[in-house]
């Protein structure tokens, strides 16, 4: 029965592993977020919480449509200021208060590159940073806004096609190394199925005891490593 029970225990959390979040994200997460102290939340916000990725993802897109749209704004004769506040309104971003300080500074006159700067979050606000960047050249040296927003347009397009390009060319290895860290539970249950009492012999006895640290160790660095390259591949 204890043999039966930590098979299951084992199979659980090789399960959760494989198909757990990220620790590469999950880490990254934590380092750029402010740290707040401890509440309690119910089960239904822990469910819904957005995935820092597609958070950020969400952004790019939010980005490339925010330059595509002040283009078309621009392009219509629209001075840049009125251009900028109509078209953050008509883009759906995913947390729409952040830019409300950019609306402002359009519409009165304000320091409009600091204010896209200071609305960028640090996961997926790269567009954000680089039309600050395009807005603040645009306005000291008056050069062309459109043609410019349309190569921040450009810029980042070709990014996202290429960091979603990288991102399916890593669920592969990433699948695979998941599995990979299962197998060794799978085995597990199919010894104690034939009644070979694997768990005897790995907790009972010292070297017994040796090999299953051994290969703990060794399954968590595999998992570990297979990480680190595949989040060093991200663009």
């Amino acid at each position: 029965m204890t043999s039966a029970l930590i098979a299951a225990l084992s199979t659980a959390c090789a399960l959760w592993l494989w198909t757990g979040p990220d620790f590469a994200v999950t880490r990254l997460s934590k380092l750029t977020t402010v740290q707040q102290k401890p509440q309690w939340r119910s089960l239904a916000e822990r469910l819904t919480r957005p995935n820092p990725s597609r958070r950020a993802e969400a952004w790019r897109r939010a980005s490339i449509e925010l330059c595509q749209s002040l283009s078309a704004e621009l392009s219509a004769g629209r001075t840049p200021g009125e251009a900028l506040t109509k078209a953050i309104t008509a883009v759906d971003f995913p947390d729409p208060q952040l830019l409300r300080p950019v609306i402002a500074a359009a519409r009165d006159g304000g320091d409009v590159a600091a204010a896209l700067t200071s609305a960028a979050p640090p996961q997926g606000g790269e567009g954000l940073r680089q039309l600050a960047a395009c807005w603040e050249v645009g306005t000291a040296v008056g050069a062309g806004m459109t043609s410019l927003v349309d190569r921040v347009a450009g810029t980042l397009r070709l990014a996202e096609a290429h960091r979603q390009d990288v991102s399916a060319q890593l669920a592969g290895p990433r699948t695979t190394a998941k599995m990979l860290a299962v197998l060794p539970a799978l085995g597990l249950l199919m010894a104690g199925a034939l009644n070979m009492h694997p768990l005897n012999f790995l907790f009972g006895s010292l070297p017994g005891f040796i090999c299953l640290i051994a290969g703990v160790t060794l399954d968590a660095c595999g998992l570990w490593w297979t990480s680190r390259m595949a989040t060093q591949a991200q663009p």
